[in-house]
């Protein structure tokens, strides 16, 4: 069986991402593509229909989808990083962002951490919120639906920012900050390096869930084609714990809490 190898849970650990090739077949993302495309009202083969920067289409739970985020790879790579069975199955994919080459400005590329469980008012995301124990998200995942180069925006990454996100949600307690409060105080955070979640179809990025990230403009050719949905937790996720029993999304917690 296909698993992640201890340098990539350590990567995962110290970086809060792990990059996953091949984990699901470049025919299945064809398939979900050519869906993708339907869904949008744009002609692949008509680069004039293409009138907006970014079309969001909303959850879809078709074959192909389900084929996508059900791979044994994956499935064993949520065992190693959530804990064994600690995880729910995916039937759909969340949101498709769907980039397209614009001169437009999207309007929605700043940093932030994507928040879990919801505040006050369930239907306003700026409210939503996240807290030291990630309630309601073990993973945040990125997939890769279309071959995505530099110029194809790329999702970035401020690799081992989920260490530093950590230290600002630990005083917060239980109800931890929401998505605007958090947002707020990336800024005042150490500077990170900057990764780029590029990849062939097929490829997806296993990110912590305070990682924080941002969406950029398209500077290449040919639109973008991503899911960004979270893995759930089945219970959660428990820092007190011996350090035998943590799972890697626990060590990092911690390890953001001692660095």
């Amino acid at each position: 069986m296909e698993q992640l190898s201890p340098e990539q849970i350590e990567s995962f650990i110290n970086d809060g991402f792990v990059r996953v090739e091949h984990a699901f077949p470049e025919a299945v993302a064809e398939e979900c593509r050519s869906i993708l495309w339907k869904a949008t009202g744009c002609n692949p083969l008509e680069p004039e229909s293409w009138t907006q920067p970014v079309i969001r289409i909303h959850e879809l739970g078709l074959e192909p989808f389900q084929k996508a985020a059900n791979t044994d790879l994956l499935h064993n790579a949520f065992d190693q990083l959530a804990g064994k069975g600690n995880w729910l199955p995916r039937a759909t994919l969340g949101s498709f962002p769907i980039r397209f080459p614009s001169l437009q400005l999207a309007g929605d590329t700043g940093w932030h951490v994507d928040a879990s469980f919801p505040g006050d008012d369930a239907n306003d995301y700026m409210k939503w919120r996240v807290n030291i124990h990630s309630k309601g998200r073990a993973l945040l995942m990125l997939f890769l639906f279309s071959d995505v180069s530099d110029q194809d925006a790329p999702t970035r990454i401020r690799v081992g920012s989920h260490l530093d996100v950590a230290k600002v949600l630990a005083p917060e307690g239980k109800s931890g900050l929401s998505f605007i409060e958090l947002a707020q105080r990336l800024d005042g955070l150490p500077k990170r390096a900057e990764a780029l979640a590029t990849g062939k179809a097929g490829t997806v990025y296993l990110c912590h869930p305070f990682i924080v990230h941002a969406a950029q403009e398209h500077q290449g050719t040919s639109p973008k084609f991503m899911a960004q949905p979270p893995l759930l937790p089945k219970r959660e996720f428990d820092l007190s714990r011996s350090e035998e029993e943590l799972c890697p999304v626990e060590k990092a917690i911690l390890k953001g809490l001692r660095h």
